[in-house]
């Protein structure tokens, strides 16, 4: 398309330059001759995308702007302005050049998602370490990734350890400390450190072939205003070619013009009010959009989801796993008097160490946190719907549930006991560790807050979405303080029914409704909300088939940031608009009340083409949040 755009250029400038060494001599001088042949090359080449393009509408049973573009070329040749054709061709295959090479800035990104993953891959094999393609590799091969190396599959580290830039992936700016047991995407580059990783997933089904399938999936779908500017290209169209033709007939018969004049104006027409602009205006704006949602770890399910962003006036909150990272940790160490906190965190680990429950494993995280050695501990038993017994260092102790120690008065001092209440007030889930006559001391355990929720919370109601609130199954009390941290309203042990119902509320009474959660236990709210949010989705599958707006990182500020860039494609596409249907009423108006030269109408019309364009490609440099150990 460049060569044929250049070809046109370079054989209209020959025929002026032929015209002009012509000197107004005969039709059949060598010069006029020569101008002749070099302007049909410029049509030839001009016009040659656009007469395909105009055919196949053709052949569809549309019309549409290549036609009105060519009739005007043909029409102007017909009556001896070859020169005006040939700039009119030139013009708008520039045009068409100029907008395949900008919004081609766009589609490059998905082809760099594309180029992340390598194409081979080393594998522990019983023979040693062998390379093979990405292609081949199967569920549970065990990959070797060096550093500087890209990881070829999604899959959980079994050996090694080493900090992960997931940037390609999740928006995250930071690279990730990465640990045995921790999940890796393909694609994302290993900063230091030999690992070797488990494959979860083959290539066809990794989380970066699935994140260019969605945005590819995304690009092709429609909002409501671009279905209605395809529908307005279509029908004005033919208005446009009746206007034209009215104009004809009222210049030549009822003002009089000459035929030749009369039809150059009728030729103008056509021209500018072509809705060239107008049509390209707002699928530029979101095309632009969810690429670079897409390069800050946001998937926008179609131009929809962008348009249904943009408008929410309420958005509802799942707690655990979102507001909350889903994990409980020890939040609270209360040793008795006499004990310490690591004392207290050694014994706990030592009797919790080869329990799989949740909350055992925050009690040896919390040790492991703290770099202690707790030793072994012995004779252990598991008391069904209480906790643990055993002997830890000569001691016979038992770890479980306050109901264990009953009556508590009996056996700490005033202050623990006033610490444990507090703990409890707090929606801490309280574990005692205690001998037999004694104790030693309590752990509070509880879901911790994020470290984004409080910086969401604010940016939401900067933008103006003031009804936020927690929807969630867990208690009145563990709801409520959560609440209160995060400034939000709450309703409290519902059910998923309750939360659908709780959804349709906030929409009857606010308007717009969007919800967010982890995408598992909450599609249905996720489907019932006018835009579902799910966060994480870089390790759900729900995820990604249940929300209009995948949050790949986990990382809240994300949402403000999505329905921010949302509200800013709104506001670009309301611009274009404004800037196209001006620039074709003022055009339109001064090729009917004058004689506007025809080259000087291309250059209008395509040059605010161009413009919106260009004002949509501003949305790849929307600002994103910066990452934060979440």
């Amino acid at each position: 398309m460049v060569i044929e755009t250049i070809l046109c250029l370079v054989a209209s400038l020959t025929g002026i330059a032929c015209e002009f060494l012509a000197h107004g001599g005969s039709a059949d001088s060598p010069w006029q001759i020569g101008s002749r042949i070099a302007y049909i090359v410029a049509y030839l080449a001009g016009g040659r995308y656009t007469a395909i393009h105009a055919w196949d509408e053709i052949r569809a049973g549309q019309v549409n702007v290549d036609l009105l573009m060519l009739a005007a070329a043909v029409g102007s040749a017909f009556i001896g302005h070859w020169v005006d054709g040939a700039a009119l061709l030139f013009l708008f295959s520039l045009s068409h050049t100029l907008e395949t090479i900008i919004l081609g800035r766009t589609r490059r990104a998905i082809a760099d998602l594309m180029d992340l993953t390598p194409a081979e891959a080393l594998v522990v094999r019983k023979e040693g370490e062998v390379r093979i393609a990405v292609a081949d590799l199967k569920v549970d091969d065990v990959v070797v990734v060096r550093p500087a190396e890209r990881i070829p599959a999604d899959g959980i580290i079994c050996s090694g350890q080493t900090s992960v830039d997931q940037s390609p992936i999740t928006g995250e700016s930071i690279p990730i400390d990465k640990v045995i047991g921790d999940a890796v995407f393909s694609g994302t580059l290993n900063q230091h450190g030999v690992i070797h990783v488990a494959v979860t997933r083959v290539a066809s089904e990794s989380t970066l072939s699935r994140m260019v399938k969605l945005v590819e999936e995304a690009q092709s779908q429609r909002a409501e205003s671009q279905r209605f500017t395809e529908w307005f290209g279509q029908k004005y169209t033919w208005a446009v070619l009746a206007l034209a033709a009215t104009t004809l007939a009222t210049a030549y018969g009822v003002f009089g013009l000459e035929w030749a004049a009369a039809f150059y104006k009728a030729m103008t027409v056509l021209v500018v009010a072509s809705p060239c602009a107008v049509v390209i205006s707002i699928p530029a704006a979101i095309l632009a959009a969810i690429t670079s949602a897409a390069k800050g770890g946001v998937l926008f399910k179609g131009g929809a989801a962008m348009e249904g962003a943009a408008v929410l006036k309420a958005i509802a909150f799942d707690k655990t796993g979102t507001l909350t990272i889903g994990r409980p940790r020890v939040v609270s160490v209360i040793p008795a008097t006499g004990h310490t906190a690591d004392d207290l965190l050694k014994v706990a680990a030592a009797m919790e160490e080869h329990s799989e429950h949740p909350l055992a494993r925050a009690v040896v995280q919390a040790a492991h946190d703290r770099n202690l050695a707790w030793g072994e501990a012995t004779q252990l038993e598991a008391v069904t719907g209480h906790g643990i017994r055993g002997n830890w260092d000569g001691h016979p102790l038992r770890i479980g549930k306050l109901a264990w120690f009953e009556p508590l008065a009996n056996w700490t001092d005033e202050a623990t006991l006033v610490a444990v209440k507090a703990a409890e007030a707090r929606g801490e889930t309280v574990v005692a560790v205690a001998d037999d006559t004694r104790w030693w001391g309590a752990l509070g355990i509880a879901d911790v807050l994020r470290p984004t929720a409080v910086d969401c919370v604010t940016g939401l109601h900067q933008l103006g979405v003031n009804e936020l609130t927690i929807l969630t199954g867990d208690s009145e009390i563990v709801a409520r303080e959560l609440a209160n941290r995060v400034g939000l309203s709450y309703r409290a042990g519902l059910l998923p029914q309750d939360k659908l119902e709780a959804i349709r509320v906030l929409h009857e009474k606010y308007g717009p409704t969007g919800m967010i959660g982890d995408g598992m236990n909450d599609a249905p709210s996720l489907a019932a909300a006018d835009v579902g949010f799910s966060l994480g989705g870089s390790g759900t599958d729900v995820a990604l088939e249940t929300a209009d707006v995948v949050i790949l990182a986990d990382d809240l500020r994300r949402l403000p940031y999505a329905i921010g860039l949302a509200r800013e494609t709104q506001r670009v596409i309301q611009q274009n608009l404004v800037v196209a249907f001006g620039m074709m009423g003022l055009l339109l108006i001064a090729s009917l009340v004058t004689t506007l030269p025809l080259p000087l109408a291309v250059l209008g019309h395509e040059g605010s083409t161009v413009v919106v364009i260009l004002n949509g490609l501003r949305l790849l440099r929307f600002p994103r949040p910066v990452s934060v150990a979440s």
